[in-house]
């Protein structure tokens, strides 16, 4: 056999192999640049000393003493940078030690929904529904102590160990939960769910397979016939993202006001109020809840009341005010079936500090709440509603619920753990469909056919 060519080692690489040995060397460089981005921000952090950790220093002085270490350290390193390289570089760090930190690139990814830190080591985000873990890190539990700080006091708030625990909306309106020891053991925690600034729409869910076509027409009609409509699920499920889509079917001439603890609904009409909860101050006082502002929307001259979650007494004010003309009311609930929502509701009523017996409790939900659409997130990670409920009369001591939508888990999962099953007609039309006919409102009959399934898959009637 013949030697190789000079220069030539071994036989003619392909075009796969040369595309795989390209990315190998991109893959090789960004580490690179990853370990070297890694040492300037620790050179960073010790050269500055303790004008880093003071959330006092001047922010235009400390930028430029940041910026002049960095440009020392790039002339110090013996990597060889281009010029875009060494630009991009002063950048991220800087951007690293004046904003964020190490999440700050994560916080500006955006297929990243939510940032989860466990501590100074160990950082954490979920992508399309799945929890995965950064190779992003704190340098120690002083800078993460820091950039929490740094976050907290833009929003006028404050934390230490006498004041442990903020839950906070950031002025982007994302939402952030801090906890410090001695409450958290392995450092302190930071969780930031990222808020969305194009908020989706129904057209999205439906692309996503988090519902149907025929569901989709019977929540708006749902909605325009001012049903009252109980959102439940899980964490994470999406229920204010639900929410949010179901907002977008109430009439821009009504008057509606949202109640949230951390705003995240983003409605589009141009008559909204928003209103949002208060904690106490350090010493105490000033807290406003979510049920001082529910009271007081009732004297607002109200179309809708859109409650983000419900958590406690507010319930019972909830339901009351459902009962008494505001129709249309629309809310979240954490629960696992539409059967324990119900059972959520009405615990909650009771933490409304009445003796109630449980029988007016259960009235008073059977005659305010019309309709209960559950989430789940499979395991795959995506959200699916898997029913749509209609809530009916009392019989004895037990609220009839009847299915109108349900997912068929039959089909199982393929080879990525993606479910197959699909969400179905029972075949039952809603009571209620009769109360929105009298409001001019009609419903396709064909959109609770069970068999439509067999002959559209998708449902995409």
């Amino acid at each position: 056999m013949s030697p190789d060519p000079p220069g030539v080692k071994g036989p003619t690489l392909s075009l796969y192999e040369r595309l795989q040995e390209s990315r190998s060397a991109e893959d090789a460089r960004a580490n690179l640049l990853d370990g070297l981005r890694q040492g300037i921000h620790e050179r960073v952090i010790a050269r500055l000393g303790p004008v880093f950790y003071s959330n006092r220093a001047d922010t235009e002085q400390l930028r430029s003493s940041v910026q002049r270490i960095v440009e020392e350290a790039l002339k110090a390193t013996k990597t060889p940078l281009s010029v875009s390289e060494s630009a991009q570089l002063a950048r991220e760090v800087t951007d690293d030690v004046l904003g964020h930190g190490p999440i700050e690139r994560l916080l500006q990814d955006p297929t990243v929904t939510e940032v989860m830190v466990n501590g100074p080591g160990r950082v954490f985000v979920e992508r399309n529904g799945k929890i995965e873990l950064t190779q992003s890190r704190f340098l120690d539990e002083d800078h993460l102590r820091h950039v929490i700080g740094r976050i907290v006091a833009a929003v006028g708030r404050h934390i230490d160990e006498s004041t442990p625990m903020v839950d906070a909306r950031l002025p982007d309106g994302s939402r952030v939960n801090a906890v410090f020891p001695p409450l958290s053991i392995d450092g302190p925690y930071l969780t930031v769910r990222k808020f969305s600034v194009d908020a989706l729409t129904v057209e999205d869910l439906i692309g996503f397979g988090t519902l149907t076509v025929p569901v989709a027409r019977l929540l708006e009609a749902a909605v325009r016939g001012k049903m009252n409509i109980l959102v439940s699920g899980g964490t994470s499920t999406g229920k204010t993202t639900l929410l949010n889509v179901l907002s977008s079917f109430i009439p821009s001439d009504e008057r509606i006001i949202t109640i949230e603890d951390s705003k995240e609904l983003q409605l589009r009409q141009a008559h909204v109020l928003s209103l949002e909860a208060r904690p106490p101050n350090t010493e105490g006082k000033g807290e406003v809840a979510i049920r001082d502002l529910l009271r007081n929307s009732l004297r607002m001259r109200p179309d809708r009341i859109l409650i983000g979650e419900c958590r406690a007494g507010e319930a019972l004010d909830m339901l009351q005010a459902m009962n008494t003309g505001h129709e249309g009311s629309l809310t979240t609930v954490h629960a696992n079936s539409p059967r324990d929502a119900l059972s959520r509701v009405e615990t909650m009523t009771m933490m409304a500090g009445f003796d109630l017996p449980v029988r007016v409790v259960r009235d008073q939900m059977s005659s305010a709440l019309d309709l209960i659409v559950h989430l789940s997130r499979q395991r795959d990670g995506s959200r699916r509603v898997t029913h749509v409920t209609e809530i009916g009369r009392m019989e004895g001591e037990v609220i009839l619920l009847q299915d109108i939508f349900l997912f068929d888990f039959g089909m199982g999962t393929d080879d990525h753990g993606n479910a197959l099953g699909q969400l179905k007609a029972t075949g039952l039309r809603p009571r209620f469909s009769e109360t929105l006919l009298d409001r001019g409102i009609e419903i396709d009959s064909t959109l609770f056919d069970a068999e439509q399934f067999l002959h559209d898959p998708a449902g995409r009637r």
